[in-house]
Parts: structure tokens; C-alpha cells; sequence
């Protein structure tokens, strides 16, 4: 049966979710309502910012929801005025009770910024990259209870190339979950959707990115300290020490050719930026945020006489501000 319109309630808060509420509406679906995050205090000043999905929706003339809590069917009221017939999620931020995963007809359906069954959980686009993956995607799946383990409906695969960053990749993937929902839409509303269940044996978890993870060992290679600082920019960004203890992010790298130290040492320093010893190659350094500073290029951080050859980066403790 074909079916003209579908009744849509979005589901979703940061940027990747407003690419995939953007195409929605530019399809002409009919979306009945946003619910999103509350508005969180941003900036120096704390002001209360809406998140941008509710900036485009209010636009629109969309209802938009932020409820506090959705367990104990405290949205269940509204959801039933709603009447969705397909409920569409993209980095809501909140797990979603049963009573609102079983309510639409043609299902609770979930963008995924990976290739299921790898990468479930929180930081699937970061670990990705940290890990020096040369592909990724976004998986289209039926939400169930469970973390990210709901049967696949259908996936769009995305490059990672060597330049890429957090931040590039995103970008992309929020475009490839545009277009797989939208095909997803599309074709619920002309025939019955496929369903593929996952291989849990294949599975994998990104977990939430904590401050450990962030901290540079130089120890590893200098593919894997590349990866690392690629992967967690710009937000929220890998850090080392200085000889002195200050904390330093990284912001920018490349892997360079071997040279004689120990890990963690400069070994030269170049027309835009230092060259620091890992255990098996080693990275030059071409951007940086030093303690209490703003973001600069690695040469101004050199001429400031900030670093010089024979400095041994990570030996400190890491127990500055990294933020």
C-alpha cells in the first residue's frame, strides 16, 4: 500500500541531526513535531542556547518539545496528540523509553554515524578515526532497547581519508544520514521496509570520550598519535606536557620520516612547526593551543621560544587545564 504522507516526529539535538531534519522537510515529509534537548548556558556569560535543531524548527513553524525526562510515560500524553506515524532519531542525547520506541506504526527508526554492528555506543565518528579506519557510514536501523542493537534497515558508506579530521568526517556523515533517512522514508511509504539483524560477534563499542583518552602517549606510533589528534579535532582535542608541566593541545599533525630520540622528543623544528619522536616514526607538529592561550600555528609557537630541540614532551604529569 501506498501511503502519501507519513506523520513524522523528529527526534534529534546537535548539528548531524539538523542536516537529516533539514532534508526531511525539503522532501516535503510531513514532520508534526521536534523534540530536542533543553537549551544548555553557553559561552562566558552562561546565556541560555537553544540547540540548533530547535533554532530551525521554530523557523519552520514546528512544534518543538525539550522535555526534562521521558521515563514513566511522562511524554506519553503529548506523544499521543502527536500521533506519529514513524518516529526519526539522530543524536537526541536521551535513551528513549518503550512506550515511545513501540508507539509509530512504521517504527522508531534510528541514524547511526556508523557502520553497525561496529561502533555502537557514543563517540562512534571519533574512535573511527582514532583508530585509522579508512571507511565508515551511517546505518538507518529500527531502534530496540538495547545500545545501538537494533535490526538494520540499510547504510550509506562514507571515505576517510588521510587528511580528514573529527570535524570533516562529521560533516560528511551528516549528509550521508540525510540521505538514508530520506531513502528510508521513501520507501516506507511505497512497501515494507527490509530488516537485517545485527552480528553481535562482530560488534564493537565507542566509548564516550573521557580525558584520559585524550592525552597523547608518544610511545605509540606516529599513525596512531596522528590518528589521535585528527580524531579529537576540534572538539575536544588530544593534549601533551611541556617540559615546564603546562598542558599543550595539539591541533594539527602530520606523520613525518624517523629520526634518532626517545619518544616524545623534538627532534627538529621546520618552517611550520616541530618534529616530535614516537616509537616508530614521528609526527610534526603544525598547530596548537597552549595553556591559557588561543589557538596558533606550531612555527609561531616555536619563535616564541616556547619549545626548542632536546624539550621531551608527556613527561610531565598531566594535571593542567586542558580545556
Amino acid at each position: 500500500m501506498t501511503v502519501k504522507r507519513m506523520r513524522i516526529l523528529f527526534m534529534g539535538t546537535p548539528d548531524f541531526a539538523l542536516s537529516i531534519l533539514k532534508r526531511l522537510c525539503e522532501d516535503g515529509e510531513d514532520v508534526v513535531g521536534v523534540v530536542t534537548q533543553p537549551d544548555k548556558p553557553k559561552g562566558r556569560g552562561y546565556k541560555l542556547t537553544p540547540p540548533p535543531v530547535k533554532v530551525y524548527a521554530e523557523e519552520r513553524g514546528i512544534p518543538v518539545y525539550q522535555p526534562e525526562r521521558l521515563k514513566d510515560g511522562a511524554f506519553e500524553e503529548t506523544l499521543r496528540s502527536l500521533s506519529p506515524d514513524m518516529i526519526v532519531v539522530a543524536a537526541y542525547g536521551k535513551i528513549l523509553p518503550p512506550y515511545i520506541i513501540n508507539y509509530p506504526k512504521y517504527g522508531c527508526i534510528n541514524a547511526h554515524a556508523s557502520l553497525l554492528p561496529k561502533y555502537r555506543g557514543a563517540s562512534p565518528i571519533q574512535r573511527a578515526v582514532m583508530n585509522g579506519e579508512r571507511e565508515t557510514g551511517v546505518t538507518a536501523m529500527y531502534m530496540d532497547e538495547g545500545l545501538d542493537t537494533g535490526d538494520m534497515i540499510l547504510s550509506e558508506r562514507v571515505a576517510i581519508e588521510d587528511d580528514d579530521t573529527f570535524e570533516t568526517v562529521h560533516d560528511k556523515l551528516a549528509q550521508a544520514g540525510a540521505e538514508a533517512i530520506s531513502r528510508v522514508v521513501k520507501t516506507a511509504k511505497t512497501g515494507e521496509l527490509p530488516r537485517e539483524k545485527q552480528n553481535g560477534n562482530e560488534s564493537t563499542y565507542a566509548a564516550k570520550i573521557e580525558r584520559a583518552d585524550r592525552v597523547i602517549d608518544f610511545n605509540e606510533s606516529a599513525c596512531a598519535v596522528h590518528n589521535k589528534i585528527r580524531g579529537l579535532y576540534p572538539f575536544p582535542r588530544a593534549f601533551t606536557t611541556t617540559p615546564c608541566g603546562a598542558t599543550l593541545q595539539i591541533t594539527s599533525s602530520r606523520v613525518a620520516d624517523d629520526a634518532e630520540g626517545v619518544p616524545g622528543e623534538v627532534v627538529s623544528v621546520c618552517k611550520d612547526g616541530f618534529t616530535v619522536k614516537c616509537s616508530d616514526g614521528c609526527v610534526t607538529v603544525t598547530g596548537v593551543i597552549p595553556e591559557g592561550k588561543g589557538k596558533m600555528s606550531a612555527a609561531d609557537f616555536v619563535r616564541g621560544r616556547k619549545i626548542t630541540v632536546g624539550d621531551v614532551l608527556g613527561a610531565a604529569p598531566v594535571n593542567g587545564n586542558d580545556e
